[in-house]
């Protein structure tokens, strides 16, 4: 028997940070930390003023760049 009300799409799946609603926050501590370790590791310098959204696709990015991305 399939529940036909059950969405096609995982209930964990990540949502686009264009989507989030907090997005245009100020980037946090923690996401600012791990950037700028990535940026390191990377050679890159991390743009000042940074929102969460922005600084979630730059981690995303730098993760792909040095291997660190699952």
């Amino acid at each position: 028997m399939t529940d036909d009300n059950a969405q096609s799409t995982p209930q964990n799946a990540e949502k686009d940070p264009a989507d989030w609603t907090t997005g245009d926050e100020p980037v946090t501590g923690p996401q600012l930390s791990y950037l700028q370790t990535l940026a390191r590791e990377a050679g890159r310098e991390v743009p000042e003023g940074l929102t969460k959204a922005a600084a979630s696709e730059l981690i995303d990015e730098l993760q792909q760049q040095t291997g660190r991305g699952a």
